[in-house]
Order: C-alpha cells, then sequence, then structure tokens
C-alpha cells in the first residue's frame, strides 16, 4: 500500500508552528506523514511527535514513514478527541498543533475509498474510517429534501433540488451503489452549460463525503481540542482546502483574538474579558507558483496560524 499525501505548504507550516528541538507537537492529520516527517526530522532527544489519523490505512503508513524517530508515534484516532488523547498517553500542554484538512492524494486515487467521481464501477464509500454510514447509504436513505438541503449547504450547490431529485428517482430504479452511476447521475441532472465549464460532480462528492464524515462537527470540537492543549505561545496552524472549512476557522480565530464583548457603546470594559490568542498571520498564506505548478492540489490551500496568549482560558 502506498499511501501519498504530497503535504501543501510544507515550510510555511513549519516556519509558522516555530518547531523547537525539544517541543512537544501534534499531527492532527497524519495522512501519509508528509508533514509529520518534517517535524519529526526537527525534533532532538527530548522534543515529541504524536500524529492522529482515523483512517487506518494512513495510521500504518504514517508508522512505517516515522519508525526511523523514536520520539514520534501515530494514533489511531480523530483529532476531535485529541485532548483525551492527550491525557492518556500523560502529555500535558503542547508547543504545536497542525491540522491539514485535505483528503489525502491516496484516498482520491483508491478507487477502492470511493471518493473519486472519476473512477469506474467503484464502491460508493467515502468513509475515512473505515466505518459507519457509507456514501451510498446517504444517498439511498436521506430524503429528497435531506439531500437538497446537505448539496446545498455542503457544496454550495446551486443545482442542489434538481440533483437531489433526480437521485432519488434514479434510486427508485436500483440502489446506487457506484461512483461513476452518482457522477452520470450528477452530470444528467445540471445544465448543459455547466457541464462544460466545469465537472459538476465536485460540489455534490464534497457534499457526501462532510456528511458521511461529519468533517464540520468534527473540525468544530477539533479547533478547541487544539487551541486548548496549547501552552502559552503555543501555535496552532490549519489548512483548509474550501470556503466551509476556512469560514469556520477564521471565525473560531477571530473569537479567540476579541477579548472585550461588551457593547461598543460602552465608556469602558465591564466583562474583564481578554484576547486568548494572537493571529500570526492576518490574512490566510496560500502557494506560490513553483509548488503550484508541482502540486495542483495546493491550488485551493489555505494556511492561517494562532498563537496562544499567556493566561487564556483553558
Amino acid at each position: 500500500m502506498e499511501f501519498l499525501h504530497i503535504p501543501v505548504l510544507l515550510e510555511q507550516c513549519i516556519e509558522g508552528l516555530a518547531v523547537r528541538p525539544d517541543g512537544v507537537y501534534i499531527d492532527g492529520t497524519a495522512g501519509g506523514g508528509g508533514h509529520s516527517f518534517h517535524i519529526a526530522s526537527r525534533l532532538g532527544e527530548k522534543g515529541r511527535l504524536i500524529s492522529f489519523d482515523r483512517d487506518p490505512d494512513a495510521v500504518e503508513a504514517a508508522s512505517k514513514r516515522l519508525a526511523q524517530f523514536p520520539n514520534a508515534m501515530v494514533v489511531h484516532s480523530n483529532y476531535s478527541q485529541m485532548r483525551d488523547v492527550l491525557e492518556g498517553l500523560g502529555v500535558g500542554k503542547v508547543d504545536g498543533v497542525l491540522m491539514d484538512l485535505g483528503v489525502s492524494s491516496f484516498q482520491l486515487d483508491e478507487e477502492s475509498r470511493g471518493f473519486s467521481y472519476h473512477s469506474v464501477d467503484a464502491p460508493l464509500d467515502m468513509r475515512m474510517s473505515k466505518e459507519g454510514m457509507s456514501a451510498a447509504d446517504v444517498v439511498n436513505t436521506f430524503s429528497c429534501e435531506q439531500l437538497a438541503k446537505m448539496i446545498f449547504e455542503y457544496g454550495e450547490e446551486k443545482f442542489a433540488r434538481n440533483i437531489a431529485s433526480r437521485i432519488v428517482e434514479e434510486r427508485g430504479k436500483a440502489p446506487i451503489m457506484t461512483t461513476d452511476r452518482l457522477a452520470d447521475i450528477v452530470r444528467e441532472s445540471v445544465p448543459q452549460k455547466a457541464r462544460r465549464d466545469k465537472n459538476p460532480c465536485k460540489k455534490t462528492f464534497q457534499a457526501i463525503r462532510m456528511a458521511v464524515n461529519g468533517e464540520l462537527d468534527h473540525l468544530s470540537k477539533g479547533l478547541d481540542e487544539a487551541f486548548y492543549s496549547l501552552k502559552d505561545g503555543g501555535r496552532l496552524a490549519v489548512i483548509t482546502f474550501h470556503s466551509l472549512e476556512d469560514r469556520l476557522v477564521k471565525q473560531r480565530f477571530a473569537g479567540w483574538c476579541r477579548g472585550c464583548t461588551c457593547p461598543p457603546d460602552f465608556p469602558q470594559c465591564v466583562c474583564g474579558n481578554k484576547p486568548q490568542g494572537r493571529l500570526i498571520n492576518r490574512k490566510p498564506i496560500v502557494a506560490e507558483q513553483e509548488e503550484l505548478e508541482r502540486n495542483n492540489r495546493s491550488r485551493s490551500a489555505k494556511l492561517r496560524i494562532i498563537e496562544r496568549s499567556a493566561g487564556a482560558d483553558a
């Protein structure tokens, strides 16, 4: 098994985390171990790296890649359970956390995982953990209203209702069990112009994948888990790949940096709230042209970094 995930914005992440040889770091999304490898290679004997992933294939691949580093380990767990895992390992606060929210190249390219709308006769799966509700379950059991809402909200697809209606109509003839059949249904549900301008399947497949894996719920909880696992001065770096993720990260970071919540017409602060964090970059960091030419999947990546302030609430 070759689990590939070319690490995007690698140097920017390492610089943003300010990796120290004796620090303790978390990679919340190990994938194939790309970012983890470069963090671990910068650690000394007293440093430590704990990488998380809910995909058992990723855990196996990253563990092999990091085997040369005695101070690195990979945990089979979702980053939304970070603090419980750290407590179980006897680890207190950490110096930095990285969360790369992209779907790995392996998951997209391995047809048996059912993530890609380019695959032919691949099972409609999309489960990162290989457990629980699959994409086929979603497509064949959700009501038309549920499907339309999911595709519109998670995929930001303006033809969501058309697509949902066509899915319900087609599954009435036979269950939708493969990625290529779903892709054909989506293409047939949108105007011809939309088919010419771009691949019309991307948004719907994204929406179903996000629903299957509960991605936004896990991200919301995971951001809190990560931020409140930091030491004073510790940093959280998050790479997002679409607007819903980036909006959530941006808003959460802004909330931690806000401080006073008194109405603007109050003559002085009475709430006593202080900023819990400081933005390292006010605008998201994006890939430079050299990286874009080397790795097309970095095109939509945005990196945001926040530093936890001294005395922030736990």
